[in-house]
């Protein structure tokens, strides 16, 4: 089959780490030392104040998905200094995720905790869980999820609070439909 020309094709792309350095310059030390591999009392206290947080994993081929996962503030489970879980609540049934974690155990959770400009997020390997002994700690209605996200911490910590700044996200004056 041969190739159909698109107006894609004249643009420039960027194609090497060391063009990509060029253009950003190197990261400030304190964006990279600020990542850790356990979780810290200020990491705890942002867990136990957010609803809500997207999940990113994608299967062997690297087909992407990003889904969110909410419930009360706190609904992620501290495990230990290095594992959360995320408990499985009744929804579309499609299981995209957990799909992917079969396939490819890195995910990536992105926790959010509406009005503040702090974001969370956690990068590790990931497992389905069926049962815990925290099971009934994430009960919900005194209903323990079926299922759980179970993952193992590689890496987390705040993210810089800019893109919630220019998106306007907390800001009612900016949602559609006005305040």
């Amino acid at each position: 089959m041969s190739h159909v020309p698109h107006v894609t094709d004249t643009y420039e792309e960027l194609r090497s780490p060391e063009q990509l350095r060029e253009i950003l310059g190197e990261p400030w030390p304190i964006v990279i030392e600020k990542v850790h591999g356990e979780l810290t009392d200020k990491d705890r206290g942002l867990l136990a104040r957010s609803p809500f947080c997207l999940v990113s994993t994608s299967d062997a081929d690297g087909n992407c998905d990003t889904s969110p996962r909410g419930d009360g503030p706190g609904f992620a489970h501290i495990v230990d200094d290095r594992t959360i879980a995320l408990p499985d609540r009744p929804g579309n049934r499609r299981g995209d995720s957990f799909h992917n974690i079969l396939q490819n155990p890195h995910a990536g959770l992105l926790f959010l905790i509406p009005g503040a400009k702090d974001v969370l997020r956690v990068n590790g390997r990931a497992r389905i869980l069926t049962d815990a002994p925290f099971f009934p700690d994430m009960a919900l209605k005194g209903v323990p999820p079926t299922l759980a996200l179970l993952l193992h911490i590689d890496e987390i910590y705040l993210h810089c609070p800019q893109s919630l700044n220019r998106a306007g996200l907390w800001r009612p004056e900016t949602w559609e439909g006005g305040a």
